[in-house]
């Protein structure tokens, strides 16, 4: 097994663990007082702390492997049309290659 799922597996028994042994209510306000149980409070916090985790880590950048100005595409001519409508700077030889 690799050390990445072990991990996964010993932290979700241990959570789970932590979470049956909290069972009993506890006094809660959120705009009036309620009682409610320590493992539903655990947990919705647990599950908070993950979406609010995923959501920070994840990028917003677009990768690209070409800059703009380089970027060529391929349609039914083929390739070698550059996007930005510039001469290509291959040789005739060179683009007939490609064709």
């Amino acid at each position: 097994m690799k050390i990445k799922t072990i991990f996964i597996i010993v932290l979700t028994a241990i959570i789970t663990i932590i979470l049956m042994k909290n069972t009993d209510s506890v006094e809660f306000w959120i705009f009036g007082t309620y009682y409610i149980p320590k493992l539903g409070i655990l947990a919705f916090m647990f599950l908070t702390g993950i979406v609010v985790g995923l959501f920070l880590g994840k990028s917003n950048k677009k990768k690209t492997t070409e800059s703009a100005s380089t970027a060529y595409i391929e349609n039914e001519v083929g390739y070698g049309q550059n996007i930005d409508n510039e001469p290509s700077k291959l040789s005739k030889e060179d683009e007939d290659y490609i064709k």
